[in-house]
Parts: structure tokens; sequence; C-alpha cells
């Protein structure tokens, strides 16, 4: 229910072109967007309307408070926009994830001395990038090649005193030292060039003329490898096939289905197909032409590169401003368009196509997934009474040895397998010196759900503990804002499952997958605090030790401990090991080594002063 003070402040919005921001009840910003006239646009979000998409409705049952910013002109809003959303990743505003599956060639062309390697990520940097590359392997090997026939550094860092062991090796002519020109090592770089632009090079020559001469003399190993490296250039040079004479243009195709889109952009560059990227959203509701103007305004905001032609799928009313925005940034005439015929049409197709496949791919593979691991996922929601699938699942674990050293665990879970990339470790600063299990969750619940805004929200959070653990974090979560994420518990003596709302627990078979799944999620939470906590603690009591040592302050302790890794190191060292380590002498390493060498009594009386 909207309130009367926000449709007064709605009422007296202005009616000029700008950036509205929605407001939780935490300050927090949920949803951005722009209007040509601020007033009625966020006026059609607080009156009443049936037929309005089911997540607009769940922002709205969220929403509190609404604040504006006035541009000039639509395309500041715009602009503005895409700002906004890039920094405050705003929960219902359609997010995107990147496809990461493929890999790019990149040739650091901006550099005196370009480097040629594999990457995942493309920046706006003035690098040369080729790909993306379905055949990895391919890739790998073509590298591997090129460094054999092009001795090119690999190394970031040129400012040395003498050659690394790749020049020594032959892998390297040293362009740190000025042992090779600029003109010639450019040489290597052009060619290298042609070769990911499909053209031919003396290089595949020499190993066909190499292939043949080991079959004639019955080497059929080494002619092998010679036809496996031509191959594996062939599959690399397969990307670059001619489509259209027409410059610089990006298709973009879209595919929905159910709760999943997908958005595929195709890269034609000098009228070759040199790649495409592949993007996924969560549907919730929204219309095709929503999730294509979301994207366009997203990825081009922070592109690396503006073609002279943008191809859509769908008319959308910001057409005209996409070309205008786009002609802004690239400083010529940029035309955005929706073929209904011809060859344009043709790639418009080709584009929705793989766009089709690749989410069809995707479901597969999740649904695989799902039967391997017995649907465990699935049958958690069943038996919980989930309101949807956890596909991300967050588990929390509290270690400390008497209130010292306290830390926690985060793990996350994404359909029903670890993301490790997610793991969380936090070191809690409320409750050193004193266990305190309740003010260890606050801290933990606050510096998670309501500091960190740039995580994803979970699916499902699962507590370590029993009732008395969920009824306790309940409250600190719903506290900062997390109101719509279910919370469990699971208890270890019966493996209860304590779910909220409902005073009884659910017992699960042990033999089920399910319970299973919770099981791995709760020991990995337990096991990733518990290494933490050995970590420092190691760390602190090494410390202590060291501080009771005559001559050995912060520094030298921390030289130590680099040179050495471990205690039983340092104290199965001999003085002249120890006096070898950075900082230390001979006076003080003897110093060191006599300490381990008191007896018990000796030492507590020299720690005990």
């Amino acid at each position: 229910m909207v309130s009367e003070e926000l449709m007064e402040k709605v009422s007296h919005l202005p009616t000029t072109p700008g950036v509205y921001l929605w407001h939780d009840q935490y300050k927090r910003i949920i949803y951005v967007g722009k209007a040509i006239n601020l007033r009625n646009r966020v006026r059609s979000y607080v009156r009443h309307d049936s037929r309005r998409a089911p997540k607009v409705e769940a922002m709205m049952r969220r929403a509190v408070d609404v604040e504006v910013i006035q541009t000039k002109t639509e395309m500041e809003a715009l602009i503005l926009e895409a700002t906004l959303i890039k920094e405050h990743h705003p929960r219902y505003n359609i997010m995107l994830r990147d496809d990461k599956t493929y890999p790019y060639v990149k040739i650091t062309v901006q550099e005196e001395f370009p480097r040629v390697l594999m990457t995942r990520r493309m920046e706006r940097d003035g690098a040369k990038y080729f790909g993306p590359f379905t055949d990895v392997t391919a890739v790998h090997r073509t590298l591997k090649l090129l460094r054999q026939h092009f001795p090119l550094r690999t190394c970031r860092n040129m400012k040395v005193d003498r050659p690394c062991l790749q020049y020594h090796m032959g892998y390297c002519e040293a362009p740190c030292m000025g042992y090779v020109k600029k003109e010639h090592y450019a040489t290597y770089i052009d060619e290298i060039v042609h070769l990911f632009e499909g053209k031919r090079i003396p290089l595949l020559d020499v190993l066909q003329q190499k292939m043949e001469a080991a079959a004639e003399e019955l080497d059929f190993e080494t002619a092998a490898l010679y036809r496996d490296q031509l191959q594996s250039i062939e599959k690399v040079q397969e990307k670059q096939r001619m489509v259209t004479q027409r410059g610089d243009i990006d298709v973009l195709g879209i595919a929905v289905e159910g709760q999943l889109a997908c958005v595929q952009l195709f890269f034609i560059r000098s009228g070759r197909l040199l790649g495409r990227e592949n993007y996924f959203v969560q549907n919730d509701g929204d219309e095709p032409v929503t999730i294509m103007t979301e994207f366009i305004k997203q990825y081009y905001g922070a592109s690396t590169f503006i073609p002279k032609e943008l191809l859509l799928p769908l008319e959308t009313e910001d057409r005209t401003l996409f070309s205008e925005w786009f002609s802004a940034m690239k400083g010529q005439q940029v035309e955005v368009s929706v073929p209904q015929r011809g060859y344009k049409k043709d790639l418009l197709r080709m584009a929705e196509e793989n766009a089709h496949n690749f989410l069809n791919e995707r479901r597969r593979q999740w649904q695989y997934n799902l039967d391997k691991s017995g649907g465990a996922v699935k049958k958690l929601a069943e038996v919980l009474d989930l309101p949807r699938l956890p596909e991300r699942m967050e588990c929390f674990d509290i270690s400390h040895t008497q209130g010292s050293e306290t830390v926690a665990s985060m793990v996350v879970f994404e359909g029903g397998r670890p993301a490790k990339k997610e793991y969380r470790r936090f070191k809690l600063k409320t409750v050193q010196g004193k266990p305190d299990d309740f003010k260890s969750m606050a801290e933990i619940m606050e510096r998670r759900y309501g500091n960190e805004r740039d995580w994803p929200l979970p699916d499902l959070i699962i507590i370590d503990g029993g009732k008395g653990q969920l009824n306790a974090a309940l409250p600190l979560i719903r506290k900062v804002g997390v109101s719509d994420v279910p919370v469990i518990s699971l208890a270890k003596r019966i493996e209860e499952v304590f779910v909220e709302g409902k005073s009884e627990s659910i017992i699960l078979s042990h033999h089920s997958s399910e319970l299973q799944l919770l099981q791995q999620i709760r020991d990995e939470a337990h096991r990733f605090a518990i290494t933490y906590h050995r970590k420092l603690r190691g760390k602190r009591n090494l410390e202590s030790i060291l501080d009771h040592i005559e001559g050995i302050g912060p520094k030298r302790r921390q030289a130590l401990w680099k040179h050495f890794g471990t205690m039983e190191a340092i104290k199965a060292a001999t003085v002249e090991e120890l006096a070898a380590a950075d900082g230390m002498n001979h006076k003080t390493a003897e110093a060191v080594y006599r300490f381990f060498r008191l007896s018990k009594d000796e030492k507590k009386k020299i720690i005990e002063g």
C-alpha cells in the first residue's frame, strides 16, 4: 500500500526528463529507471494496475520512497541511468550475467613490444582482441606454436637488470635489454595479427612442408604433430569467415524461455564474423523488448568498441535515442536498425537461432546436473515448501577458541554444487576475547546482507544449529532488509531441519539426497571456518612466542615467518640458517636458537617476565 506522503511527493515531481530511483525502508536503491516525463513515469508505479508484471508488484511492496535526478535531455538521462545501474546493482533491474566459457586472444598492440596471450575479459585498453573461441584446446596449441616460432616477450615488467630465463632458452629476444629493434619485433606481431584475421601466413607453409617431409620419411608421429598444429590454426581461423562487405556491425539476438533469457551478440569487423558473446538474465516476467533495451544500456555503457551499425530483432521506442548516444560516443554517425529483409535479416535470424540453441544447451546442462545429483535441489524445494528452487544457497559457521580469534565462514552452493569463488571469510570485530554466538551472528548478518550490496541475494539461507539458533538469526536477517529469502537451520544431533514459522522440525531420511546436500553444505561451512581459524591461531601463537625473544621486533618476526613458513621450521633451524633470513644478524639468530632449546619452565619464566 502506497503511503499518502509518497503519493503527495509523486504528484509534485517535475515533468522534465531524468532518472528515478526507488528506495526500500533501509534506504537501499532497489530500482533505477529513466523517463522523458518523471512525474508521469513514476505515477504509473503507484497507481493500481492489475496487468502489471509480478516483478513490479514485488518491487512496489518493498518501495517506500523515490528519488529523482533531473536532466536536460533524455540522452543525459539514458547515460546517467546506465551509470547508476552499474554502480548500485539494484535488485529489481535486469542484471546481465556474461558467459565466461570462451576465451579471447589478446594482442597488446598498445605496448611498445606487444605480448600475445589468452584472456576471458575484454577491456578498453587499446589491445586487439580475437574470438571468442569455442575450442580452447586449439587456442592453447596455437599459442604454444606461436611462442615456439616467434620469440615474443611474456613478462609484464620490462624494467629489469638482466635478461630472464626465456631469453637464455631462446624463446625471447630480450626487448627489455634492447637486444631487438622495435621494427623487427613488429614484423612478428603483424604476422600473428594476420593469422588471427584468417589470412595465409608463411608459418602455415612451413608446417605443411615439414608435415609432408616427415610423412615421406615414414616418421608418422612427427607428421601427425604438424598435422595437429595445422588443424588447430584452421579451427582458430574458422571463426574469421566472411559474412558481408559492409564494415563493423553488431548483431543482437534474443531468446526468452520461462524464467531464463539469453542475449547473443555477434561481432562483424571489417566484414568478418569475429565472434560472439552470450549474456543471461533472470526473467521475472519482463517483455523481450525490455530485456533487449536494458542489455543495450548496460553493455554499451561500458563497451570497448562502438560499431558503425547495430541490428536489433525488435522495435523499441529508444532506437533513435540509442543511435544518438552511440554517435556521440563514437564521434560519427551510428545506425540502429530493425531489418525486415535481405542479408541483415539473415544475420539477425542467425543470432536468434544461436541464442535459442545456447539457452537450450544451458537448460539441458542444468537439468543434467539436477538429475546427476538425484534432483537434490528440486527435492529440497519440495520437502521444505520453498517458494522457488534454491539455486543459490548460503550457509554460515562460526569458529573460535574460548572467544579468541573468532571467525566466520560463508559458503555458497549454486545448482547444488560448491561455488568456491563466492565463498567469504569474516574476521569478527565485536566479540574478540569472549564467546558470544548471538553477537557474532548479528555482525555476520549485518556485514553480509546489510553492507555487501554487490553480492546477489540467495534463494535459501542455512544456519548451523537447532531451533534456538534459527530463532536468534531470523530477526537479525530480517532487520537488515532480507525479507523474502527463506531461512532454515540444521541441527547436528539427529539432523533435524527447522523452518521459519513451523514449531515442529522436519526429519529427513539419512539416505535422501536432499539431506545429504544440506549436510555437505553445513560441513563445508564448518571446514572453511575451521581452516581460517587455525591459520589465524597458528600465526598468533607464533608471533606471541617470538615477541619474547631479545632482538626480535615486528619486522624480524615477519621476516622469519616469511623465510621459514612454519613454527617447526624456525625451531629446527641452525644459527646460520636463522641469520640468513632478511634483517637478521648472527647475534639475534643465536638468541632465537637458544630460546627454543630452553626448558619449558625457563621459557615460561621469560614469557611471564
